[in-house]
């Protein structure tokens, strides 16, 4: 009997080069401002007041920056990873436009890698997805690589190439989401931090103190909240027969807690303006607590900017375990308690 459902891709139904253009476009509307704000509690000020972000010189508060970086990724899954065992890392992420309540989203994703895992159970599927906004300028774009199984180990490898990805974004590209600060009508005790783009050093470590613990109910309304469609998020049913026995937190859960945890230290960071790499280092699962600690990897002039300057940010997040001695390796390993270690650049007002 045919089937009208979907089962979605797996390993081998991929091609190098394929195009796939995603279904639901999504409107981003206040309700889904509150209820990720409500899931995380970030606190930057520029997404949290109209009012502040308008006296700044945006025309309102943007949706928050990892919003539209989830409601993309949402598009993708059905296509690209319902059949996923993790979502591995991204590199060459790219914030180009900013976006508002009432735009409408929607993406696009080209297959440009393809490995074989050595068990010939599952393979590595590289794609560049980018986000589109009702009036088809691009607003993200970002390369990603998740590993997904194979319906049949038996068949073969669709392909074998592993694609040349940039370390990091040009720091020359960073400005483009975010419209010229009034930097003089940028207030410091509203924003909630006294401490400008001059005021951070190359090295300075910060340890963010705060902890989150992650409840499994959050996290469901959250995959929801973005249309995630992930198995290994909101299936108990089939996650109980898998290796973990129960459901992954899903990795962008981690990054949008490790930026809300941020905001104790850099809270005038008010732009994520570019991921140059990032890698989910271990699973979490509901009831740890999240900690996070970033160190600055470099500071950047944006040409024709005298309002806002880039901070490269390395911000590494662990699970029940405090970061006052920064922990990130062992050795060639990380060190367990580890999950994300995410290497991206803010903007600061100067």
């Amino acid at each position: 009997m045919n089937s009208k459902t979907n089962p979605d891709n797996f390993f081998e139904d991929f091609r190098l080069g394929q195009e796939i253009r995603h279904a639901t476009p999504r409107t981003v509307t206040v309700g889904d401002v509150a209820l990720y704000n409500a899931l995380f509690g970030g606190r930057f000020a520029v997404q949290s007041s109209d009012a502040f972000a308008q006296a700044t010189g945006y025309p309102r508060a943007p949706i928050d920056d990892l919003l539209v970086f989830h409601i993309v990724f949402g598009k993708t899954v059905p296509d690209i990873s319902l059949n996923a065992v993790a979502n591995l890392g991204y590199a060459d992420c790219r914030f180009l436009k900013a976006v508002y309540p009432g735009d409408t989203l929607n993406a696009v994703s080209e297959v440009i890698g393809l490995r074989e895992n050595s068990n010939r159970k599952s393979g590595i599927v590289y794609v560049r997805s980018r986000g589109f906004n009702q009036r088809g300028e691009a607003v993200l774009d970002y390369a990603r690589w998740v590993m997904v199984r194979k319906r049949d180990e038996s068949a073969p490898s669709p392909g074998d190439t592993v694609p040349d990805l940039p370390k990091a974004v040009d720091a020359s590209l960073l400005g483009a989401a975010c419209p010229p600060i009034k930097a003089d009508a940028y207030d410091l005790t509203l924003s909630g931090s006294q401490h400008r783009f001059g005021d951070y050093q190359v090295g300075e470590k910060i340890d963010h103190v705060d902890g989150m613990t992650v409840e499994e109910a959050e996290h469901m309304i959250a995959t929801r909240l973005y249309q995630n469609t992930a198995k290994v998020h909101f299936n108990q049913f089939a996650q109980s027969k898998d290796r973990f026995g129960k459901r992954l937190i899903y990795g962008g859960h981690v990054i949008s807690l490790a930026r809300a945890l941020s905001f104790n230290g850099l809270g005038n960071a008010f732009h994520v303006a570019a991921i140059n790499g990032g890698r989910h280092v271990a699973p979490l699962f509901a009831g740890l607590t999240v900690f996070a600690w970033s160190e600055v990897l470099a500071k950047a002039d944006i040409p024709g900017r005298s309002d806002v300057g880039a901070l490269r940010l390395r911000t590494v997040a662990t699970k029940d375990r405090p970061c006052p001695d920064f922990p990130y390796k062992s050795g060639d390993d990380y060190e367990p308690e580890v999950i994300l270690d995410l290497d991206y650049w803010v903007l600061m007002v100067k």
